[in-house]
Order: C-alpha cells, then structure tokens, then sequence
C-alpha cells in the first residue's frame, strides 16, 4: 500500500478552493456573506489572502482555524492537474465538488490513522486495513474516480468500524 497523502494543508499547492468553493455566513467566524463558488473577496491574483496575516482580527476566525486536511492540494495536483478557476469559471462547481469529496476523503483517513494507534483485535485490524484501502486506492484520484466512489457508503462503513472501536479505546487518564 502506498503512504498516505499529508493530511494537512500545504496553501502553496492548492489554488485557493477553500476561499472560492465554501460558502460562510456573517457572524462570530466570518465578517461577511459569501457564496459558495464564488472567490472571498481578500483573494489576490496569485490566490493568496490580503489579510492572512491578520484573519482573526479581521472577523475571519473561520478561515484562521479551517483545514482543508490536504484536500485542495490533492485536487490541484492529482484531479485538475493545471487547471485555474479564475480563467474558466465553467470549473468552478466540478473543483468544489471534487474538494468537498475529498475533504471526506481525508476526514475518513485521519480518523483510520489514529485507530492505527489502538491496539486490536485481528478482525478490526483487517477492516481498518480494507478501509484504509477503500478510501486511498492504489492510483491517484480522478475526477471520475472521485464521481464514481460511494463516498455515503464508504462512511457508513467507516462508522461501524468506528463503532466496534468503543472496547479499544483507552478512557481518560489511562496509559
């Protein structure tokens, strides 16, 4: 099986899709509305943020603490290789969806590599294992691998393991 991706994310490979795909609404997190695939109006040219440097002060407390868990960097590089959301618009919702799957995506592979951690019994070993497969396949996502994964399935499934796991689990203070 190959490594898992980061599941962090790294701003300088992505193209900005958090700040276009998602919308926010005015309030204790954002200072303003903004639609979904639609660019936060703080972007410049080079898809970076006007006011990164101060986002919480700003009233952008939601972007200070957002992690897209590698995400957007995936899309960018591995679904949409080259491709650019301000020169085609037409783009805009296929990213965003290929970015919200794969956020999922990424949730689902953070949480199978903590229960690494656990020690368990083999028939739970084996499931994390398929799971961790199911969710990071042996090739780079497509956009059509992306369209085509039963990502409602794959989390149904992810949450039985998750379930099972309640035994395993150290309580507080423990070890």
């Amino acid at each position: 099986m190959r490594p898992l991706p980061a599941l962090r994310a790294d701003c300088s490979a992505c193209a900005a899709l958090c700040c276009m795909a998602l919308p926010f609404d005015a309030g204790e997190a954002f200072a303003r509305d903004k639609p979904a695939l639609h660019p936060c109006p703080h972007l410049d040219g080079g898809f970076g943020c006007t006011i990164h440097h101060h986002l919480t002060g700003a009233g952008y407390r939601g972007c200070a603490i957002y992690d897209c868990r590698g995400a957007g960097q995936r899309v960018m590089t591995e679904v949409f290789p080259g491709a650019d959301w301000r020169r085609d618009p037409g783009l805009r919702a296929p990213l965003a969806e290929a970015f919200a799957r794969l956020r999922g995506i990424h949730d689902a592979l953070e949480l199978l590599e903590a229960a690494g951690a656990l020690v368990l019994p083999p028939g739970l070993v084996a499931e994390r294992r398929a799971l961790v497969a199911l969710f990071h396949p042996p090739a780079d996502w497509t956009q059509a691998g992306l369209a085509d994964f039963d990502l409602a399935a794959a989390r149904r499934r992810l949450a039985g393991f998750l379930r099972a796991l309640k035994d395993h689990v150290p309580g507080p203070g423990a070890g």
